[in-house]
Order: C-alpha cells, then sequence, then structure tokens
C-alpha cells in the first residue's frame, strides 16, 4: 500500500514529462535569441566608435534613452502577454512565430553603415537611435514570451532543469558562434604592423553588415524551429483575469524575485561588460583573433559542466551550486586584477588572461546552466505565496533587470573607457596599442568583472533563500493546489 500510494503521488506531482524534442526546440530559440544579440552587444559598440565615429557621450546617451524606453515597453508588453487569451498554439508560442523575422531584420539594420550616404553627424545619429531601439523593442516581443515558455511546456522540476540546461546550450551555440567567427569577417588589416609583428587589424563596415545578415538569417530558422519542435503542455488560463498591481506588489515582497533580480543586472551587467574585452585585444594585447580563445576559454567550461549539472542539482540544489561556483568566479577575477598587468604585454599577459577567463568561466557555469530554472522556481514561488501566478509579468520586469544591468555596462563601460582609459574612436580606432591607454583599458577590463562577481557570489550564498529544503515543500504545495480539485488526496501530507 506504502509503494502505490509513493508511486500515485509521483504521477500526479509530474505528469507532464517532456524529452529530447522538447529541450532541443527550446534550445534553438535561445540560440535564436543570442546569434543577433551577442552580435549586438558584444560589436555595436566598436561599430559606433570606430565605423559610425559618434562620440563616447552620444552613445551613452543613446543607450541610456533606449534602456528608459524598455522600463516603459517591457512590463507593458509582459502585460499585454499575461492578459492574451492562448490559441491552438499556446499563450507564447505564437509571439515567436510572428516576430522572428521583424527582429531579425531589426538586427540587420544596426550595422548599415549611414556614413556612405551622409556626412551629417546628426542625421546619422538619429538612424543610429532608430534602429538600436527598434532592435531593443523587436527583441522584447519575442525574448519575454519565449523566457515565459518554459514554465508552460512542462511543470516537472526535472523537466525544468532540462529545459534550463538545453537553454543553456542553445546559449551557448548562439552566444559562441558570433564571438567565433565574427572576428574573421568583420575586422581587416590596416598594413601598419606592432612590435611583434602582427598586422594591426580595425573594424571593416562590409564585413559587420555582411555578419549581421548571417546572424540574422539564422536566427530567424533558429526561432521557427523552436516554435515547431516545443508545446505548451501546462495549460492557460482560457479567460486570463491579471491583476498588475498584485502581481508587482507581490514580486518587491519576495526575497527570491528580488535576489533573483538583482543577480540578473550583475551577471547581465558584467556579460554585456565583457564585450569591452574587443578593445582590449584590439587596443592592449593588439591581436584581434584573442576573441576566439576568449569565447572558447568562456564557454568551454559551460560545455563540460552541462552533462554533470542535473545530477548535480538534484543532489546538492541550485542556490548551494551557485553559490559554490561564483566563489571561484570571483576568486579568479581578483587574481587576474592583480597579475595580468605584470606579465608581457605581448606574450605571457595573453595567456595568463585566458587562463583566468577559463576559471571564472567554470564558477559562472553553475549560474548559467541553472538560471532559468531558477527564475521558473521564482514564478512558482510568487504562486505560492501569494496565489497569483503570471510567468510573462514575472519574465518581462526580470528581463527589464538584466536590460539594466545591461545599459549600467554599456553607458558605464563607454564613459570608463573614454574618461579613465582616455580612449577616442575618432583618433584611435587604426592605431593598436598606446601607452597608457592600454593600460587604462586593461584596468577598466579587470577591475569591474572582479567586483561583480564578488557581489554575485555574496547574493547566493546569503541572498538567494530557495534551497532544496524549501523548493521540496514549495512543489509539493503547487502540486497539491493543482490536483485537489480533480480528487487528489493531499500531496503535502506525509505518507506515513
Amino acid at each position: 500500500m506504502k509503494e502505490q500510494r509513493s508511486l500515485k503521488n509521483a504521477e500526479f506531482q509530474h505528469p507532464n514529462k517532456i524529452g529530447l524534442k522538447d529541450g532541443i526546440g527550446y534550445a534553438l530559440g535561445d540560440a535564436g535569441n543570442l546569434f543577433i544579440l551577442t552580435y549586438v552587444s558584444s560589436y555595436l559598440k566598436v561599430f559606433y566608435t570606430d565605423v559610425l565615429k559618434l562620440g563616447e557621450m552620444k552613445i551613452t546617451i543613446l543607450f541610456l534613452i533606449a534602456r528608459l524606453w524598455d522600463a516603459i515597453n517591457d512590463p507593458l508588453w509582459g502585460g499585454l502577454i499575461a492578459k492574451k487569451k492562448p490559441t491552438k498554439d499556446g499563450k507564447f508560442r505564437p509571439f515567436i512565430k510572428w516576430f522572428a523575422i521583424p527582429l531579425g531584420i531589426a538586427a540587420m539594420l544596426c550595422y548599415i553603415d549611414f556614413t556612405k550616404f551622409t556626412s551629417n553627424s546628426t542625421i546619422i545619429l538619429i538612424l543610429a537611435y532608430v534602429t538600436y531601439i527598434s532592435f531593443g523593442m523587436m527583441y522584447t516581443t519575442i525574448n519575454i514570451p519565449y523566457g515565459s515558455l518554459a514554465s508552460v511546456i512542462t511543470d516537472d522540476p526535472d523537466g525544468r532543469t532540462l529545459l534550463s540546461t538545453f537553454r543553456t546550450i542553445g546559449a551557448g551555440v548562439g552566444g559562441a558562434a558570433p564571438l567565433l567567427i565574427a572576428p574573421a569577417i568583420i575586422y581587416s588589416g590596416t598594413g601598419q604592423f606592432n612590435a611583434a609583428g602582427n598586422e594591426i587589424e580595425a573594424a571593416d563596415p562590409n564585413g559587420m553588415m555582411i555578419f549581421g545578415i548571417i546572424m540574422g538569417v539564422l536566427s530567424i530558422v533558429a526561432f521557427y524551429a523552436c516554435f515547431g519542435m516545443t508545446k505548451e503542455r501546462v495549460p492557460s488560463e482560457e479567460e486570463p483575469k491579471v491583476d498588475m498591481k498584485g502581481m508587482y506588489k507581490g514580486m518587491l515582497k519576495s526575497r527570491p524575485f528580488i535576489m533573483a533580480a538583482l543577480s540578473g543586472i550583475l551577471i547581465s551587467g558584467q556579460l554585456q561588460f565583457g564585450s569591452l574585452n574587443q578593445y582590449l585585444y584590439k587596443n592592449y594585447f593588439e591581436n584581434t583573433g584573442l576573441g576566439a580563445i576568449g569565447t572558447i576559454a568562456n564557454y568551454l567550461p559551460m560545455a563540460i559542466m552541462i552533462f554533470f549539472m542535473p545530477k548535480l542539482v538534484k543532489k546538492f540544489g541550485k542556490k548551494e551550486l551557485c553559490g559554490f561556483g561564483t566563489f571561484f568566479s570571483a576568486l579568479a577575477a581578483i587574481l587576474m586584477y592583480f597579475v595580468v598587468p605584470h606579465c608581457d604585454r605581448l606574450t605571457s599577459g595573453p595567456v595568463v588572461f585566458m587562463l583566468f577567463t577559463f576559471i571564472i568561466g567554470f564558477g559562472y557555469s553553475f549560474v548559467s546552466i541553472t538560471n532559468w530554472a531558477i527564475i521558473t522556481d521564482v514564478i512558482d514561488y510568487q504562486e505560492y505565496k501569494t496565489g497569483i501566478r503570471s510567468e510573462s509579468a514575472v519574465y518581462a520586469v526580470y528581463t527589464f533587470c538584466r536590460n539594466l544591468g545591461q545599459t549600467l555596462a554599456d553607458t558605464g563601460g563607454i564613459t570608463l573607457l573614454s574618461k579613465i582609459a582616455g580612449y577616442n574612436g575618432e583618433t584611435m580606432a587604426d592605431a593598436g596599442y598606446i601607452e597608457g591607454v592600454g593600460e587604462g583599458i586593461l584596468t577598466v577590463c579587470t577591475i569591474i568583472p572582479a567586483i561583480v562577481y564578488t557581489l554575485v557570489f555574496l547574493i547566493f550564498k546569503f541572498g538567494y533563500n530557495l534551497d532544496m529544503g524549501k523548493l521540496d515543500v514549495m512543489y509539493k504545495a503547487l502540486a497539491a493546489k493543482k490536483y485537489q480539485s480533480a480528487g487528489e488526496e493531499d500531496l503535502t501530507r506525509n505518507p506515513e
């Protein structure tokens, strides 16, 4: 009898099992996201400073205004999605189908070299505003429903860990591809050579546009594959009754959400801040090919840990693993700040920098692989505490927090690059290493990661509080609530 009851509990707790098809489909969705987002995030600043010749302060203001609009656009779009009735394709999947092509085109338009059509700097700046803000809006139309999709593909905790793992795989493919391939296409030789005999390279406007088209097309294909291979198994309300005030009030009272939001700001900000490494490779190490090596050093630990993470999560828990991993990231980032400046700039420096990058990537992989499963836990926690569930609203606010992190990284990074390092794109785009400026870029690119990863470690170690024990109680309570109406026994009771 005890064995039968235990089997019955398991059956009702996890009715929506998923397989590889949904996992691969969901992975392709994030690959579609990252093909274009990584390219825009990592190289658009270089395009603005070195091709369009926009001043650093103008770029900073552009990013700030774009994010101020996101502060309105993201929650508004999340609320509209929350109120949408499900169709035969589900509640969230249709948005992927509708907006995949507009998003791909918007990403391509960001890399139009407007200097070929006009020399008027004001017109060029206005066009940069239009294309960049349009890209941000189109990205929101897919990113919020895509992120919300995980919670309705399955309500099985193991299935959600699987989706988070596959999403990390998709993010790895989509994020690594631009970083690995782009340098070979978007840079061209200047005819000048550095002290080591290597040709100094500079941004190539035509190459940047061609690569933007390639990434846009790949993104569209990946999104349509995601739409076709996933299925919404957890029913959405036929007539959604959305209490926006109650939802946002619940978020502000939710410690797990606040900690996840803070970590989202920091992690997303650091990933975006890492795009400044393009200047480090170009103007300190004088080797743009290091971009590909840096990508491998960052992503290889993640690729290895993906195979072990589901079992580790089951044994130790998501919060616990994130605290463990970010400790190594913080320690390596701090050591990198102190050690790399004392290495030879053209020989040992790049090797040591990549070694520390690998260790940071190892620690960060624990967060990266489990991050989206943590967000679904935060969504569940809000329902557990308030009785209100809205994937899209929670994800919209979390998306805004990540965008805020990117904005702080973009605006702060450009400001530090200009004010601290003294970089000027109008005069230094083709210059390679300049004494003083190069060292300033190195300082900027190493001290910020040391600070950020330390803060992320403190958040997961002492702030985020959904450990294994609390999650187990929450899962059982939500399962009981869901199936009690069908006459099933209370799964929160001890079967003894």
